[in-house]
C-alpha cells in the first residue's frame, strides 16, 4: 500500500516523543458553524451519553445539526448483543436521512473475561468485532440518503500505531482473542494500553473496507481524539490503587474531552472525499499505524477481513459490502 502525501512519517508519527508532543503542546482548533451548513442533517452518535461522544455531539449541535440521535434522542445499543446491534441498525433503516455516523463507543475491562456467545475476549469482542458489525449495516443506510454524501467515523487512539501486534502470527487472527492471555492480569496500566492497541484492529478493517466502499457514496475516516480525561474509558480500574495512579497519568498529560472531540467533529465534517479510508488527527490528515502501509500489514488487513466477514457472515456483512461494487 502506497504511503499518501503527509507532513510527517507513519514511523515519527507513531513515535513516544511524537505522541507527548501532540498531548502537551498541540491544541486542534474548533470549527465554526459559518463554515459547514449541517441544517436538516441527521447524525448517530454512538457512547454520546458521556465523554467524548457526549461533547461530540454538543458541538455538531453547535454547527446547526437538526438531529441528533442518542444524544437528543435515544436509542437503546447494546455492543455486547449482536441481537441489539441488528435491532439498531434495523431502526436507522427508517429515518428518511442519516449523514453521518460517529462510532465512539467502547470498554475497558481489567479482568480478562470472554463473550459467552463468541468466545471472543470481551474488549475485543465490543471494542472491534461488534464495531464492524455496526459499521457494515448502517452503510446502506448512509448510501440511501442521495441527496447527500454519508460519512461514517470510527474512533480510534494514536497509540493503536505504537503496537507491535503479537497476535499477528496465529492462523486465525481471532483465535489468538479466544484464548486466556498470559499477562493480562499484569496491572491495570498494562491492560489499559493493551486494550487502546487492540483498538488498531479496527484501522485494518476500515482500510479494507475503504478499498471496498466508493468514496462518492460514504467517506470512511477514523480519527484520534488523543488522550483524554473524564472520557470514563478508565472506569473499571475505579477503586484500585493502579486505577488511581493511571488517573493521575491522566489528568496530567490527558487533553479534556471537549478538546478531544474536536477532532471527531473535523473528521465527522471536514475534508470532503479525500478523508475516505485516512486518519484524522488535531484538524489534520495524518499516518495510520506504520504497519499498515508495509507488505506485512497488507497481508494482515486481507487476513483480519476474511475472518471478520466469517464471523459475522449470520448478517449478511458480504452482500451487504457487495452492494457498492
Amino acid at each position: 500500500m502506497a504511503v499518501p502525501q503527509f507532513d510527517i512519517t507513519p514511523e515519527k508519527e507513531a513515535s513516544t516523543s511524537q505522541y507527548f508532543y501532540r498531548q502537551l503542546f498541540v491544541k486542534p482548533q474548533g470549527l465554526k458553524k459559518s463554515e459547514f451548513d449541517l441544517q436538516g442533517q441527521t447524525a448517530i452518535i454512538t457512547g454520546s451519553n458521556t465523554g467524548l461522544g457526549l461533547e461530540t455531539s454538543r458541538q455538531l449541535l453547535d454547527l446547526g445539526l437538526s438531529k441528533l440521535i442518542l444524544a437528543i434522542e435515544v436509542w437503546s445499543l447494546d455492543l455486547s448483543s449482536y441481537e441489539s446491534i441488528t435491532k439498531f441498525a434495523e431502526r436507522a433503516r427508517t429515518l428518511d436521512r442519516l449523514d453521518t455516523a460517529v462510532l465512539s463507543a467502547g470498554i475497558f475491562r481489567t479482568e480478562e473475561e470472554f463473550h459467552p456467545a463468541t468466545g471472543v475476549e470481551t474488549n475485543v469482542q465490543i471494542n472491534y468485532v461488534s464495531q464492524a458489525l455496526l459499521t457494515i449495516l448502517l452503510l446502506p443506510v448512509l448510501k440511501n440518503s442521495a441527496t447527500h454524501l454519508g460519512r461514517l467515523v470510527l474512533v480510534s487512539p494514536d497509540m493503536s500505531g505504537w503496537c507491535k501486534f503479537e497476535e499477528r502470527t496465529p492462523r486465525p487472527i481471532l483465535a489468538a482473542y479466544k484464548q486466556k492471555s498470559k499477562n493480562f492480569n499484569f496491572g491495570e496500566c498494562q491492560t489499559q494500553l493493551k486494550t487502546i492497541k487492540q483498538l488498531g484492529l479496527g484501522l485494518f478493517f476500515l482500510t479494507e473496507l475503504a478499498e471496498r466502499v466508493p468514496a462518492s457514496v460514504v467517506t470512511l475516516a477514523a480519527v484520534n481524539p488523543g488522550f483524554c480525561y473524564g472520557s470514563e474509558l478508565q472506569g473499571d480500574g475505579k477503586g484500585t490503587f493502579l486505577g488511581f495512579l493511571f488517573k493521575c497519568f491522566t489528568r496530567v498529560i490527558g487533553r479534556p474531552c471537549h478538546i478531544g472531540a474536536r477532532p471527531i467533529v473535523h473528521a465527522a465534517v471536514n475534508f470532503g472525499e479525500k478523508v475516505h479510508g485516512q486518519y484524522v488527527e488535531d484538524g489534520k490528515l495524518r499516518p495510520k499505524a506504520p504497519i499498515i502501509y508495509k507488505p506485512e500489514g497488507e497481508e494482515i488487513s486481507k487476513r483480519l477481513w476474511d475472518e471478520t466477514m466469517g464471523e459475522l457472515s449470520f448478517a449478511s456483512v458480504q452482500e451487504i459490502v457487495a452492494i457498492f461494487k
